[in-house]
């Protein structure tokens, strides 16, 4: 079973600065290693440079993702309390 988040990515236009744009992913929390808050990505919502739908007060979270014989990050909306309640309930569904 995977879960659905939304991620903050990251986009790179030709001639333009950085932006960022919200975006759904499914995640399979059989996967993932750790939560941890997200200071950079609230940083960034402070200073205008993530999607305008976002409210001031929203937090993140950064998952780090195992990937076989690597690993990477994403960083999603929601505080670590709140993914970590998603991922736990997926994970109760799938043990039955």
């Amino acid at each position: 079973m995977v879960i659905k988040l939304v991620e903050v990515s990251e986009v790179f236009d030709v001639g333009t600065l950085e932006k960022y744009v919200l975006r759904e992913i499914f995640v399979n929390p059989e996967h993932v290693i750790c939560l941890r808050p997200d200071e950079k990505a609230k940083r960034r919502l402070l200073e205008n440079k993530l999607p305008s739908e976002l409210d001031r007060r929203q937090e993140f979270t950064c998952i780090q993702m195992n990937s076989g014989h690597s690993g990477f990050n994403i960083t999603v909306v929601g505080n670590p309390s709140i993914v970590e309640e998603k991922l736990r309930y997926s994970r109760k569904l799938l043990r039955g």
